[in-house]
């Protein structure tokens, strides 16, 4: 599979204007995420950040979401590495003894692929963390999962089948052409072939459904293959040659674990860089 040639551009695609939507992953984690995210909206180039609906830091998330109306919000759709909406009793396939998901993505893949008995209560799920987040009255600026999980086969169809009912118009299309990817980073070899493999091959999948039921996404997503090291040298490379086109750079800021990430989006230098290149910010909204 060749993973580093990038699709056609569609009709729509055909212009020289570059935007960047810039999200931030996990918001609703932690108090350290949320601040991070805020700071990086109002000091820094993020517009959008994906929220976790059933972390610690729900509430507060939301509550600096509605302050900051013009930062894009959508729902980071969580199976796995998290807490469920739903009470365990009602999705016990789903969750360990701890009564959490699983930690294990690949264990967790398998098990959602192969076991149909799981699929009833994932789509339960599903709908559960999509009825938390209507309920915050926040507009729903895009959809995407916790650790991608949004394009497993299952969760996808799940996800398509009920896109009119839950309201989805704006998805992330998980491609991080990996032929660029080796001109801006290096090392950690595995984790990048792998990943640009897994996620070419579910992208690819994906696009035709998407394209059908009429759901935008971005052309690229930039920072699946930096696995939490996307740093300011990263973006500074990133900046000068971001495709043609609509493209998502997405991140981990936070104040503490990724505080290299929550720097690199209020890097006087990176906000220098997309004026003079003339990167227009969007959200997904805009798309």
């Amino acid at each position: 599979m060749n993973t580093g040639a990038l699709p056609a551009p569609s009709v729509a695609d055909r212009s020289v204007r570059r935007r960047l939507i810039v999200n931030a992953d996990d918001f609703g984690k932690s108090a350290s995420v949320n601040e991070a995210v805020i700071r990086a909206h109002r000091e820094g180039i993020l517009t959008t950040a994906s929220l976790m609906v059933n972390e610690e830091g729900f509430e507060e998330a939301v509550a600096l979401a509605r302050q900051n109306p013009r930062l894009g919000v959508g729902l980071h759709l969580t199976l796995l590495c998290g807490s469920p909406a739903l009470p365990p009793e009602a999705i016990p396939g789903l969750l360990t003894p701890a009564r959490k998901f699983s930690d294990n993505p690949a264990g967790v893949g398998f098990r959602y692929f192969f076991l149909r008995r799981l699929r009833p209560q994932l789509r339960a799920e599903i709908r559960a963390q999509f009825q938390k987040f209507r309920a915050t009255g926040l507009r729903l600026d895009h959809v995407n999962g916790h650790l991608h999980l949004h394009l497993h086969p299952v969760v996808f169809r799940i996800l398509m089948e009920e896109a009119a009912a839950l309201g989805i118009e704006r998805v992330r299309w998980t491609r991080d052409p990996f032929r660029l990817n080796l001109q801006l980073a290096s090392g950690h070899w595995v984790y990048r072939v792998v990943h640009a493999v897994i996620f070419n091959w579910l992208a690819t999948r994906a696009r035709p459904v998407l394209a059908q039921r009429g759901l935008r996404h971005t052309r690229f997503v930039f920072g699946l293959l930096q696995n939490a090291r996307v740093d300011a040298a990263y973006v500074g490379r990133l900046l000068p040659r971001l495709p043609d086109g609509d493209s998502e750079l997405y991140s981990h800021p936070s104040l503490d674990e990724f505080k290299h990430e929550f720097e690199a989006l209020v890097s006087p230098e990176v906000r220098a860089q997309i004026r003079q290149l003339g990167i227009e910010l969007i959200r997904y909204q805009d798309l």
